[in-house]
């Protein structure tokens, strides 16, 4: 590298995605080798089944500024992720998803807005194409909601792909926590932030493995991450139960005591003991789920663990371990 020249680091979490990898290489290398830019890519290994570690390896082996990061597991994206971050060592850093829906063309726009002196560029979706009707109006359901029950303000339609300055990459490594929403955690550290619109493109090759049951318990993930309102969301509910049945109590009571109606039977009684079991194990689970939360904190475990580092410069593993 010449001297004075900053390193862009470019991190991408990898899980099954062995077709993208050679195209996400040249995509990036044709964007930013004519404007003179050095760069790292940085390429975490998720416990991929399919050929995706080989073809890093290869990638490496080619090309030195690919640094590849082999997990011992699959850890989820959200820790590959901070593997990557964790690992990067750029004046700048750039997630990027390895399916190339995020377009690595619109990466000049974003060190453009951080030259300009923006210590986080996100890029914004303003379109999503190739994914259905029904992921698009539940992304915006999502980011509806979060954004009305969270205290931290989570910009909608923005996903990982973004620039992060060296200081708010610093900010963002100083949080301790180990089920991590990293969303919420780049909104968290603040910095003076900027956005450049973009449009997501289809999947470039191979088949996601985020089906909807995922992406409920991602969604989970992230409010009970950044908020507490439904655990006051129980107590109200609770509370208006309550009333509710106190009321009806008094309404029985009076036409009892005025009218001699007789107290209602058995198919009121059950309707009234399935609704009350129903209230309470929808408090239970509310309080569950941040229950698990402290337990998994509690253990202190890291996020993730490195099997092998293929570093710049190397021709095969390191043996290092990212702390």
């Amino acid at each position: 590298m010449p001297p004075g020249m900053e390193i862009i680091s470019i991190v991408v979490p990898c899980h099954n995605e062995g077709a993208n990898i050679a195209t996400l290489h040249a995509r990036i290398s044709g964007i930013l080798d004519p404007l003179n830019e050095c760069w790292e890519l940085v390429c975490v290994n998720d416990g991929s089944r399919d050929d995706t570690l080989l073809r890093l390896i290869a990638l490496h082996n080619a090309d030195p500024r690919v640094r590849v990061i082999d997990l011992s597991r699959n850890f989820g994206k959200e820790a590959a992720l901070t593997a990557g971050l964790d690992a990067a060592r750029g004046a700048c850093v750039i997630p990027l998803d390895a399916d190339l829906q995020d377009p690595p063309e619109i990466i000049p726009e974003l060190l453009a807005k951080w030259r300009e002196g923006f210590e986080v560029v996100n890029a914004a979706r303003i379109e999503r194409d190739g994914d259905s009707w029904l992921k698009r109006v539940t992304a915006r359901g999502f980011y509806w909601v979060i954004g009305g029950l969270s205290d931290v303000e989570i910009p909608a339609d923005i996903g990982d792909f973004r620039l992060i300055s060296r200081p708010a990459l610093e900010a963002l490594k100083c949080l301790p926590e180990r089920r991590r929403f990293m969303k919420g955690l780049f909104a968290w550290v603040g910095f003076r932030t900027a956005s450049i619109p973009y449009r997501r493109a289809p999947r470039h090759a191979g088949t996601t493995t985020w089906n909807y049951w995922k992406l409920w318990n991602f969604a989970i993930e992230g409010i009970t991450s950044f908020s507490s309102a439904p655990l006051r969301l129980a107590s109200y509910l609770g509370f208006a139960v309550s009333l509710f049945a106190f009321l009806y109590a008094v309404i029985i009571i009076f036409n009892k005591l005025v009218y001699g109606n007789p107290v209602a039977g058995y198919p009121s009684l059950i309707v009234a003991i399935l609704f009350l079991g129903g209230v309470q194990l929808l408090a239970l689970g509310i309080i569950g789920e941040y229950i698990g939360r402290l337990y998994e904190e509690s253990k202190q475990r890291p996020v993730y663990l490195a099997r092998q580092v293929w570093e710049a410069g190397t021709a095969g593993p390191t043996g290092n371990e990212i702390p």
